[in-house]
């Protein structure tokens, strides 16, 4: 029980609501052009949550290797670090995972296309490389996550593929303007996975993790967090505007108030007191998702 207790943890279920943003958005912004499959949009939400925990167990396990997860790490003591789970133990979750995910998407693209087509392949190979990129995170010999690179995959992923990804599987074609939508939920996402950073930062520059935060320094991450959350607000305002819905198109604008404490909070903690912040702006990425999607169907 100890261990399955364990491995549920190490699934990091507070990120999974993040994760189904994107989906979410672009779920409900095909709702609001006419099409929308439920099957379709079920089977996006589970494949995305089977990719978010094998690239969260991968995480830790690439961390632990490399000695990042120690007694001088901020956040929560994961699996391995406190011995409870063993190496073999992860290696057989990400095995669980990966076949999940390639179980799950190859049925989301067959319900979704119902024929092999370029469409179709296209979205098998999207999907491929988005479980590679959850493995190689941290994991391998040159894990892109200890070369700075983990906030363009996140954005690219959990941003633009995702809330792309999810308009195209009910549609069938995407038009320019989404970019805009998607390039402000890969915005808020990268600021989540850069409050992760700045709180690890002493421990990462250590341990040869070079975070964003770790490259620039904290008072530029800081700034940059804020360049990332007033550039969604930005992008869904244009979106808007260029694809009016009358007032009910500015919604996600009631998540302001929640966001402008957490910029308050980002500009005045730093280490551990940052850790409730992963949480906070994860669900207010949530929320802006929905009151942005919500804002084009009604």
């Amino acid at each position: 029980m100890k261990k399955l207790k364990y491995s549920i943890r190490s699934f990091r279920l507070r990120t999974l609501p993040l994760s189904v943003a994107g989906i979410i958005l672009g779920s409900m912004l095909a709702a609001g052009d006419g099409f929308f499959n439920t099957p379709v949009f079920c089977l996006a939400i589970f494949t995305t949550l089977c990719l978010q925990i094998l690239s969260n167990i991968s995480n830790d396990l690439g961390d632990a290797l490399k000695g990042t997860d120690n007694e001088q790490r901020v956040g929560p003591i994961r699996a391995l670090q406190a011995g409870v789970l063993t190496t073999r133990d992860y290696r057989r979750l990400i095995r669980i995972f990966a076949l999940l995910s390639v179980i799950s998407g190859l049925t989301l693209v067959c319900i979704a296309f119902r024929s092999l087509t370029y469409k179709s392949i296209l979205m098998l190979f999207l999907g491929g490389t988005a479980i590679v990129a959850a493995l190689k995170y941290t994991m391998g010999k040159n894990p892109y996550g200890y070369r700075g690179l983990g906030d363009l995959f996140v954005f690219l992923f959990f941003g633009l593929l995702s809330t792309l990804g999810a308009y195209f599987l009910m549609r069938h074609s995407l038009g320019i303007l989404l970019l805009l939508p998607a390039t402000a939920l890969g915005f808020l996402t990268t600021a989540v996975l850069n409050v992760n950073n700045i709180r690890d930062m002493e421990n990462d520059a250590r341990c040869g993790k070079n975070t964003i935060p770790v490259k620039i320094g904290e008072k530029k991450a800081r700034i940059y967090h804020c360049i990332l959350i007033c550039g969604a607000f930005i992008c869904m305002t244009f979106y808007t505007l260029f694809h009016p819905n009358g007032i009910g198109g500015f919604l996600f604008f009631l998540s302001l108030p929640l966001f402008s404490i957490h910029l308050s909070k980002m500009l005045t903690l730093s280490g551990k007191s940052l850790d409730p912040q992963l949480k906070f702006l994860s669900i207010n990425t949530l929320l802006f998702a929905l009151l942005s999607g919500a804002g084009q169907i009604f």
